[in-house]
């Protein structure tokens, strides 16, 4: 009798048990799964509020192409010949785009993978607080034949912030040989991704013959930017470039000749206002003159 009586108490426990082990490995960190790689040409890494990390594909692609992008033929000739050379299978170099703000690193990024996608190019961008999970990404795609380009936007670094060092790690520094089907594309507007400060010159030594070396506050600053094998500089545009924009971007949105001449004034003004000649005001000043030129 007493055993009848403790059966149906002790299933009733297991199953207590079982479902308690599950709402924990339900909120443990779980290893990152693989996609469906043919959902998307693009995708962004993503922590939910559990911690899990996950791939989530890009449903609207920016239309941008690498006709659509003026007055930065050096800076294009650059990202383009790298990213060929990647997706064909030769060597390529990791890429530091830096430079004034608006001036088009992002929208070159965007413009080679609409390039090259065809031929196998994939984009994961990751936001400089998940960097300490590129490790796990890397090893997730390595043994894919597709070429992943892992994108990192506006890129900038804080004393002590733990993305730097599993950046610096995965670029040029860890025990494991990085794979070559993954290559970091990373803009930012400081050179050397750190805040410098005036006081920080003070570390700098001057030998004998009047040489001046970095101090090891300096040299550890530049040691991140240095293991980009390809810097790609950007810099704002004069008045006759950003005209040169805007009427790209006007005829992009289908304004007719004779108006973008009409537009230049306005396109100045408008620049003026926003106290800067960028090719991101020219395409937003574009946007706003063809919405209301439409009728």
């Amino acid at each position: 009798m007493k055993d009848r009586d403790l059966n149906p108490k002790f299933d009733k426990l297991i199953e207590r048990a079982g479902q308690l082990l599950s709402r924990i490995e339900a909120i443990l960190p779980q290893p990152l799964s693989a996609p469906d790689w043919h959902i998307s040409p693009a995708w962004r890494y993503r922590k939910r509020s559990s911690g899990h990390g996950v791939l989530e594909p890009v449903r609207h692609l920016a239309a941008i192409r690498l006709g659509d992008l003026k007055e930065i033929d050096a800076q294009k000739e650059k990202i383009q010949r790298n990213t060929l050379q990647f997706v064909q299978g030769q060597p390529a170099n990791n890429v530091l785009l830096t430079g004034a703000r608006g001036t088009g690193k992002s929208s070159l990024i965007k413009a080679c993978l609409n390039e090259y996608a065809p031929l196998g190019l994939r984009l994961i961008e990751v936001d400089k607080a998940d960097l300490v999970d590129l490790p796990d990404i890397v090893d997730v795609v390595a043994s894919r034949p597709e070429k992943f380009i892992v994108y990192c936007d506006d890129l900038s670094f804080e004393e002590g912030e733990p993305g730097y060092k599993a950046l610096k790690s995965i670029l040029d520094g860890s025990v494991a040989a990085a794979s070559p089907n993954v290559l970091i594309y990373a803009t930012s507007n400081r050179r050397h991704l750190l805040p410098e400060y005036m006081k920080e010159n003070l570390s700098y030594t001057h030998t004998s013959d009047g040489e001046v070396h970095p101090g090891e506050v300096i040299e550890e600053k530049i040691s991140l930017s240095e293991r980009f094998g390809l810097w790609v500089s950007f810099y704002p545009f004069s008045q006759d470039e950003y005209l040169a924009i805007t009427a790209q971007w006007l005829s992009w949105f289908g304004v007719a000749a004779p108006a973008i001449d009409v537009a230049r004034p306005e396109a100045l003004v408008w620049a003026l206002e926003r106290g800067s000649r960028s090719g991101r005001v020219a395409y937003q000043f574009a946007r706003d003159y063809a919405g209301r030129h439409s009728q």
